[in-house]
């Protein structure tokens, strides 16, 4: 039975030790997005060098611009798994590693992977951490109980091929709990959201770490698929019971379901 490798190791895709020093040199300039959204493999470099970037103070901003409602979401999603303890589950660009902590707080036995070696330099977890390409997983076929990824389905080239990775190394009855951004349906919600989020979001990132990062991080929600098209891509990569909750007034979202 394939279990989870020593506690607190970064390892590389190819499940060797990650050659990287903490402290490596970012590709800075590949990290400054402009007003163009990037695509392709220029969307992995310019995300990659991104969060490389703003690593170290990235979990300060994000308890600042969510009002710490992050740690309530990412509770929620570990709870919509619906999955006995000590089960194997893989949190998808992982960061710093707050949802594996989340995830052994509750039982589980977590797994991090994110593309970012900087974010896995920076993590404050004791969970094995995994620096790998979401199209190809280090794990077998069926191989964990569980996967999770909080906000980062934006940063991925094209989500088709992820989630068919995510339904590969899933054993069936495996579940996935996905969250992100949203747009609340209350259009007084939504104008303020909307403020916030385009405005207040990039001037706090700013001051606080890269003004670049937090420049794009909006924007990217225009990566997102709506939200019937992304339901009917997880049901069409094998899972079944696909479902979305909005929390917090729908200003984030939660895509669960349960692999065929």
């Amino acid at each position: 039975m394939w279990t989870p490798r020593a506690s607190g190791l970064v390892m590389g895709a190819d499940g060797t030790a990650a050659p990287q020093p903490y402290g490596w040199p970012v590709d800075r300039t590949a990290a400054s997005v402009d007003d163009t959204l990037p695509e392709g493999e220029e969307k992995v470099r310019a995300v990659r060098a991104m969060f490389d970037t703003i690593a170290p103070r990235y979990d300060l901003v994000n308890r600042i611009m969510t009002f710490r409602m992050d740690v309530g979401w990412r509770r929620r999603a570990i709870r919509a798994l619906d999955l006995g303890s000590r089960s194997i589950i893989v949190d998808l660009a992982c960061g710093t590693g707050d949802m594996c902590i989340d995830l052994v707080d509750a039982g589980h036995r977590s797994i991090g992977v994110d593309l970012s070696y900087g974010m896995l330099a920076a993590a404050r977890t004791s969970s094995p951490l995994v620096q790998g390409d979401a199209l190809r997983l280090p794990f077998p076929d069926g191989g964990v109980d569980g996967v999770t990824c909080g906000f980062a389905l934006r940063n991925f080239v094209s989500l088709p091929p992820v989630l068919a990775e995510l339904a590969r190394v899933l054993r069936p009855g495996g579940r996935i709990a996905l969250l992100d951004v949203a747009e609340p349906p209350n259009p007084v919600m939504r104008a303020g959201h909307a403020v916030y989020f385009g405005r207040v979001v990039p001037l706090i990132g700013g001051m606080l770490s890269d003004k670049a990062a937090y420049r794009y991080l909006p924007r990217s929600v225009a990566y997102l698929p709506e939200p019937a098209e992304l339901l009917a891509m997880i049901g069409d990569a094998g899972f079944a019971d696909v479902d979305r909750t909005l929390l917090s007034g729908g200003i984030s979202q939660l895509y669960t379901a349960t692999r065929r």
